[in-house]
């Protein structure tokens, strides 16, 4: 039965991290891929408050955590539009991608976990 709660966790996050990341784009006249980088670090925080919280059942770290968090967060594509960034000589914007995402992915899993922490103990 664990599949199908992941299974239902990734039914959400799949169309939640491509509707999200169409809109954010959509509002910025960048290469810069400010959607990846937006669902990537919302990821992060959701995963890090889940690790935080002491009282999450299984059932719901296997929802949010497993399937949610892994549907929504994509380092494929993050992958795939920093290799894009470099072969359009946008070089600058590829290392700004990757030193942004790692240090807003740790800052909100650590902020996550705080959260978690204080307000499900």
């Amino acid at each position: 039965m664990n599949w199908l709660v992941v299974v239902g966790g990734g039914m959400i996050g799949a169309p939640l991290r491509y509707l999200t990341d169409r809109a954010v784009q959509s509002r910025h006249d960048s290469v810069f891929p400010w959607g990846t980088f937006a669902v990537n670090v919302v990821g992060c925080l959701v995963l890090g408050t889940l690790t935080g919280a002491a009282s999450a059942g299984p059932d719901l770290r296997l929802f949010l955590g497993t399937g949610l968090c892994g549907a929504l967060t994509t380092y494929s594509t993050f992958s795939y539009e920093t290799l894009r960034l470099t072969e359009t000589g946008a070089g600058l914007y590829a290392a700004l991608n990757v030193v942004a995402s790692v240090v807003a992915g740790l800052a909100a899993a650590f902020g996550g976990v705080a959260i978690g922490q204080a307000v499900w103990p």
